[in-house]
């Protein structure tokens, strides 16, 4: 239990039986009338996003989240295999928590994978990753210098839109977030 004063970003709360992650708060003390905590809450499972007040001071259920980091070693079927780096166990995780984060997952990559009570939450991947054009349409003699883009597909079968200069056997780096190219990757 910690009280409403305790809050912090990452901060995971147990309300009506489900877990929300504190995304922001903002601590509130009106001229008149009682301080209040105004926070905007994610839902661990579904993603979902709310805003909620709490009265300043109120006890509220924290829940114990584990943020192992993990190396993803394969894919078995819908599901994917993770070895936690420190004990070797091997953990399996189903294709719907793993959700688009597989557009960004390579073999031996490392991740931290959240859980809960020994289930699994979700995957935190890093803010960018560096992946390979494995094809893309070659590039026309005078696009080096304009704006344009072009669609590419990397090496895990995600598609990317990309300048008009990059070749196939690129390295690139993508954000994990938003999917988007984020320039070449320095080898």
């Amino acid at each position: 239990m910690a009280t409403t004063n305790d809050l912090k970003n990452g901060m995971v709360l147990v309300i009506d039986g489900q877990l929300w992650s504190v995304v922001e708060f903002l601590h509130v003390k009106p001229g008149k009338g009682p301080a209040f905590v105004r926070t905007k809450l994610k839902n661990v499972l579904s993603g979902k996003t709310v805003d909620k007040t709490f009265n300043a001071g109120v006890k509220v259920e924290t829940a114990t989240v584990d943020r192992r980091d993990m190396q993803y070693v394969y894919q078995d079927g819908a599901d994917y295999v993770f070895m936690d780096t420190s004990t070797y166990d091997q953990l399996t995780v189903p294709g719907d928590i793993v959700g688009d984060s597989a557009n960004f997952l390579l073999e031996g990559q490392n991740v931290t994978v959240a859980m809960h009570e020994g289930q699994v939450l979700y995957l935190d991947l890093p803010a960018s990753v560096v992946l390979e054009i494995t094809y893309t349409e070659p590039g026309l003699q005078g696009d080096r210098s304009s704006a344009g883009t072009k669609p590419a597909t990397v090496e895990t079968g995600y598609e990317i839109q990309v300048p008009l200069f990059l070749d196939t056997g690129t390295k690139v780096k993508v954000d994990t977030r938003t999917g988007e190219y984020l320039g070449r990757a320095n080898d």
